[in-house]
């Protein structure tokens, strides 16, 4: 069942606790380890589960073997992000490893993607955007409750309906971040 939750502070805790295991699993093959996702925009609800970018230079399958030697669940089925409407829909541009977290540890889920594409800048973008934008993050978080209302127990209905509206945030953000005051 999705359910939504307000806000909760001890949200970047949380993630810092959860980056610092797994820096120390990877190291310098860790480019970077964002906080991404709903749970990383203050103010903002979601469901509680930390969303975690590591960012690599390539896709390798040592990091696999290092994460599920740690006793992160490596959900092999889950190969790509969604691409939004109108993006270079080239399949390596949206390729990624998808873990969940060891047993007994806080839920959260770990993207790990390459440096530069698209799907890599997308969360990043994302997240900044709706800092900088509060109205905006409270819309995300109406619309998600909302969906979850009515979709709470469909997954993959919630997730048919909300990645459109995300792709709404995603052009303002492209536009955002290029200095524009309106989305062409």
């Amino acid at each position: 069942m999705i359910v939504i939750h307000s806000y909760k502070p001890t949200w970047p805790q949380e993630f810092a606790v959860i980056q610092a295991a797994l820096t120390k699993i990877l190291g310098a093959q860790a480019l970077c380890i964002d906080h991404i996702g709903s749970t990383s925009v203050p103010g903002l609800g979601a469901k509680d589960v930390i969303d975690i970018q590591l960012t690599v230079q390539a896709l390798t399958p040592n990091i696999p073997e290092k994460l599920t030697e740690a006793g992160y669940y490596h959900r092999e089925h889950i190969t790509c992000d969604h691409v939004p409407l109108g993006a270079d829909a080239t399949p390596h541009l949206w390729k990624k490893q998808f873990f969940h977290q060891p047993d007994g540890q806080r839920r959260a889920n770990i993207h790990v993607r390459v440096e530069g594409n698209p799907n890599q800048q997308y969360p990043l973008l994302f997240r900044d955007y709706l800092r900088s934008h509060p109205n905006s993050a409270k819309s995300v978080e109406l619309i998600k409750r909302e969906i979850a209302k009515r979709h709470g127990d469909d997954i993959d209905a919630y997730y048919d309906i909300k990645d459109p509206v995300y792709d709404l945030i995603w052009e303002a953000a492209l536009a955002w971040s290029k200095g524009l005051s309106k989305v062409e």
